[in-house]
């Protein structure tokens, strides 16, 4: 798996579609944005003063660190959004791996 998150414990949970930058990916009912993007990518945005990237920092929504955008003009907090079926994550730039 190309992500920075991987997963240790199998769960139950239904399997819930959506995409980022337009790619098809999975996750399971029950997960955050965060952890959906984190199985999937090395990070979770650009950082808007550098050329670095991000992944989160508290992972507990109260930096500020982990806003994305989705396609439906939503901006949201990854750490502390669940996934929904069919959601579109727009985050170009980070690509995966």
């Amino acid at each position: 798996m190309a992500g920075l998150f991987q997963r240790t414990i199998d769960r139950a949970g239904a399997e819930v579609p959506l995409t980022i930058d337009g790619e098809p990916v999975r996750a399971q009912m029950g997960d955050l944005l965060i952890t959906a993007i984190l199985l999937h990518r090395a990070a979770l945005r650009r950082f808007e003063f550098g050329a670095g990237f991000r992944a989160g920092f508290c992972l507990m929504a109260a930096c500020q660190d982990c806003w994305v955008r989705l396609a439906d003009g939503r901006r949201v907090r990854a750490c502390s959004t669940p996934v929904e079926p069919g959601m579109a994550v727009l985050i170009e730039g980070v690509g995966p791996g």
